[in-house]
């Protein structure tokens, strides 16, 4: 991924559909664990949510929106520490997220380790819808509550961006350097702890939910980064997403139709009349997914451009074909922009 001065954007897929059973336990052990320091086991953590504590550690259970939601409301009313989230993020451990924490742990860079980690984010029950942006200098985390989550906001967000400084930290191997933190509600009673956790300036009543670092660390490699281990951990995300919900769905459809495009990617209007939809109602009905058709289509170009790369000796001009440019040059420069890298300088990094 490159720090340059064009602006690159990640939306992580997120389900809107509070009912819908659609992410793992990920994640949740950490909360667990602070909840019981505080005297509350598990089995009243999770008291009227439908979810048993015999389920946190099975890697095929599964739950809604409304059931994390409601697991959050019940750790903001029986806690001792109105910071909850913030002291159970920071407890995070990269075996807590099991293949999905491992998969982002093993790739080349941190850019590669975010790229992995916001295509597979359902995987780890967002309730926020979550973006990242690359502008200049500056890589931004950003959030959205879109399903007005009210006073509970708060906590929702603590416990996200308190889990991703922790995985961050992992997966660099060092504390990770922040440079601001901006957030939407009211400066909290412990709002300190912000400060302290993230060590850089904290805007509360911000208007937005924004996290910013240096792009530079986009660079930096991952302490564990292991090419065969990111490959096979890759896959195995891929598969749980699939049957977590998104299977499917027509954003899968749009992405298998491009992986087996043969060179060819379908356009909206193709893919349009194939379904019997409108242009319109297709781009609605993907948003509703939490995706857009164009990212689907550089998703798909990226998996096979760096497959293709990594796994085969086509050349550049013949790798630009197969994921559907009829140019080379819109090819290195589409794939500069995505990895940070020129293709043969990408090739080179990953070979053998």
């Amino acid at each position: 991924m490159d720090a340059s001065p064009s602006t690159f954007e990640i939306v992580g897929s997120h389900g809107r559909d509070l009912d819908a059973i659609v992410h793992s336990m990920l994640g949740l052990r950490a909360l667990v664990r602070e909840m019981a320091d505080q005297g509350i086991d598990a089995d009243t953590l999770l008291r009227g949510s439908g979810v048993q504590a015999r389920q946190l550690g099975d890697s095929e259970a599964r739950m809604s929106n409304a059931q994390k939601i409601a697991i959050l409301r019940n750790a903001q009313r029986l806690s001792r520490h109105p910071d909850v989230g913030l002291r159970a993020g920071a407890r995070q451990q990269l075996g807590d997220f099991g293949i999905y924490g491992y998969a982002t742990a093993s790739c080349a860079t941190i850019g590669d380790a975010i790229i992995v980690g916001m295509k597979h984010l359902k995987l780890v029950g967002p309730v926020l819808e979550k973006r990242f942006r690359l502008e200049g200098g500056l890589a931004k985390f950003e959030g959205r509550d879109v399903m007005d989550l009210g006073d509970l906001l708060p906590l929702a967000t603590e416990f996200w961006i308190g889990t991703t400084l922790s995985l961050a930290s992992c997966v660099l191997g060092a504390p990770f350097p922040s440079r601001s933190l901006k957030l939407p509600y009211p400066r909290p009673a412990h709002g300190d702890a912000y400060a302290a956790m993230f060590e850089c300036e904290v805007r509360f009543d911000a208007g937005t939910l924004e996290w910013c670092f240096d792009a530079e660390l986009l660079r930096r490699p991952c302490l564990q980064a292991n090419a065969y281990a990111a490959d096979q951990c890759r896959r195995l995300c891929e598969k749980l997403q699939h049957n977590a919900g998104e299977g499917g769905g027509l954003a899968q459809h749009v992405r298998m139709a491009c992986l087996g495009g043969r060179g060819q990617m379908p356009g909206a209007e193709q893919f349009a009349e194939r379904f019997g939809l409108s242009v319109r109602t297709l781009h609605r009905r993907l948003a509703d997914e939490g995706v857009r058709f164009q990212e689907l289509v550089d998703e798909a170009r990226l998996e096979l451009s760096t497959d293709l790369l990594r796994s085969t000796r086509l050349t550049i001009d013949e790798v630009a074909l197969r994921t559907g440019f009829s140019e080379a040059a819109n090819f290195r420069r589409a794939f500069r922009k995505w990895t940070g890298l020129a293709p043969a300088a990408y090739r080179a990094r990953h070979a053998g």
